[in-house]
């Protein structure tokens, strides 16, 4: 295949209404073996089944695509979509198996499975599961559109009167990776992000819906990178339950505005790396030169001078995306104030409540356009 396929699957709630919190809870307990060093890093990983319908009279389909999908999982990002159609989630494949599973793997899969007798044509090793959008279909919705069914001319996937011959073989023109090494060991703590939305929690579905309704705006909510709206709505959720403790800590509502920053800033820049000559996207990082476009993830402390240290790349990146003029002039002075404050957040020292709530309303925008809100608006031409 000359591009990288994914996968999208609806998950049964008649199997087991708790159908994605079993899997995460197999997940999660061999990730807490891990951390107790009673399981090693080739244990963490969860099956997910293909539950065979018994009202299906055809053949599954799909077959060999869903065969090579899962077989490019060692050279690039697979993804398995997963939606109830009220939340969505997304699976990194490992590996695919076709019939009944070996008795060794028995316990990295639900017991629901063995209990109910349920066959399956095919069960996905899943390394790692991160909660994409929580009990919103109006943004799975939206969310999914972002994914092309191959099998459908290209276009991209419905919920309504789409989801039939499951799972849908599909594309992504953006390149987007939910998994990458290096973006989780600094966004989580080296944790699986199953780990870290079980942190989070499902509460934080309310505020980012409130966000996205009464604060960014459906377009420009959707527009922000997955990760980004999940830092945001984790750092309003702290400063709102906490607002009225002048005595709090509010340390991690800056670092994850940091985060957010961070993540949204980097992911408009892989965008446009590629239509920038090498010359222009070579910086000294850490005492060598490297390529920007060689580079997933960048911290803050070198993203105002990869946008604006070299007047070349500024210009030609100012011409490549819209809001350009804010993201190359206004962003970088943005980024090295906020992280005057965010470094020593960072290090263990307590942020006043009236910090938090400076950077609180400017970033988001309370009383003012939000830098967050400027940085959603920009994105390639």
């Amino acid at each position: 295949m000359s591009e990288t396929h994914h996968l999208v699957a609806v998950w049964n709630p008649s199997y087991s209404a708790s159908a994605m919190d079993e899997h995460l809870a197999v997940l999660l307990r061999w990730a807490q073996l891990y951390e107790e060093s009673k399981a090693d890093e080739e244990d963490l990983y969860v099956w997910w089944g293909k539950v065979r319908s018994s009202n299906r009279q055809r053949p599954q389909a799909n077959v060999p695509e869903i065969r090579a999908a899962a077989a490019m999982g060692g050279e690039h990002e697979v993804h398995l979509y997963l939606t109830d159609y009220r939340s969505l989630y997304v699976g990194e494949v490992l590996g695919v198996v076709d019939g009944p599973l070996a008795a060794a793997d028995h316990a990295h899969a639900p017991a629901y499975y063995a209990e109910q007798g349920l066959n399956c044509d095919f069960w996905f090793k899943l390394g790692d599961i991160r909660r994409l959008v929580a009990d919103d279909t109006l943004q799975v919705i939206d969310e999914l559109k972002k994914l092309s069914n191959v099998h459908y001319n290209g276009r991209p996937v419905s919920l309504y009167g789409g989801m039939v011959d499951l799972p849908l073989v599909v594309t992504r023109s953006d390149g987007m990776s939910f998994f990458d090494d290096d973006e989780r060991v600094r966004l989580t703590d080296d944790r699986l992000w199953a780990e870290f939305d079980a942190e989070a929690g499902t509460g934080l579905a309310a505020t980012e819906r409130d966000l996205r309704e009464n604060r960014f705006g459906d377009h420009l909510w959707l527009a922000l990178d997955p990760a980004a709206r999940t830092f945001i709505a984790t750092a309003e959720r702290i400063y709102r339950e906490h607002r009225a403790d002048a005595a709090f800590d509010f340390a991690p509502v800056i670092a994850s505005f940091g985060k957010a920053i961070e993540v949204q800033t980097n992911a408009i820049l892989r965008s446009a790396w590629p239509k920038i000559d090498k010359r222009a996207r070579l910086m000294n990082i850490d005492g060598r030169g490297q390529d920007l476009a060689d580079v997933w993830s960048l911290l803050l402390a070198n993203l105002s001078r990869a946008i604006s240290g070299e007047k070349n790349r500024m210009e030609l990146l100012r011409g490549l995306l819209r809001n350009g003029n804010w993201f190359t002039e206004s962003l970088p002075p943005i980024i090295d104030e906020f992280r005057e404050v965010r470094n020593p957040a960072t290090h263990s020292e307590a942020v006043e409540r009236a910090i938090a709530a400076q950077w609180r309303d400017r970033l988001i925008g309370v009383g003012c356009t939000g830098d967050l809100v400027e940085l959603a608006r920009t994105r390639p031409k």
